[in-house]
């Protein structure tokens, strides 16, 4: 095993998965409204999608976003309307236990989501492309990254996951939650800036 590869890997993987994006600002706000074992179940989804996005790339699929531009413009738009629809609800999140009351998404919605979001597609393609070894060496290094992007992933997910639970002591009234959810709306749509910048 190349330890400076797994370094790098681990670096990237970390700096990718632990800073603010769509599925970080998910695992907060389910954190805060529904607790550690609905968020547990969520995290686990989105790691399951983002898992076999970067599988699917490893296969090749990544290829064709670098051949057709015009597949990357789809995804960003596709992505961006969704992050915004996303942002939309969780604004007008009512707080838990109110009638109006929604539940969160759930694993398999997380799962699905990382092909609509554009910061995993940009994770799994700059993972694969810039860590995997030619030859015989492809598919063990590929495995490695898969492997490392899994175990930082779930570090850091717990990490917004609790950050949100933690968050929910502070919420004692209306108005307090509105204001949080408010706050995890502008988030949430401000990940779309960082799609097209």
């Amino acid at each position: 095993m190349d330890f400076a590869l797994l370094g790098s890997v681990a670096g990237f993987a970390l700096a990718t998965c632990g800073t603010p994006g769509p599925n970080n600002m998910l695992l907060t706000s389910s954190g805060t409204r529904f607790g550690y074992r609905p968020t547990l179940k969520l995290l686990l989804g989105i790691m399951l999608g983002l898992q076999a996005l970067m599988l699917l790339t490893a296969l090749g699929l990544g290829q064709l976003f670098m051949r057709w531009p015009a597949l990357q413009w789809g995804l960003k738009i596709a992505g961006s309307g969704y992050l915004l629809w996303l942002a939309y609800r969780i604004g007008r999140a009512p707080p838990p236990g109110s009638r109006e009351a929604e539940p969160g998404m759930r694993w398999h919605q997380g799962a699905l989501f990382q092909f609509l979001n554009p910061k995993s597609w940009l994770m799994a393609i700059s993972a694969i492309s810039g860590f995997t070894l030619a030859g015989e060496q492809y598919w063990p290094s590929a495995v490695m990254v898969l492997a490392v992007f899994l175990f930082f992933g779930v570090v850091t997910g717990h990490v917004w996951a609790l950050f949100g639970i933690h968050v929910r002591r502070w919420l004692r009234s209306e108005r307090d939650w509105r204001r949080f959810n408010l706050l995890m709306a502008l988030l949430t749509a401000a990940s779309v800036l960082m799609i097209w910048c």
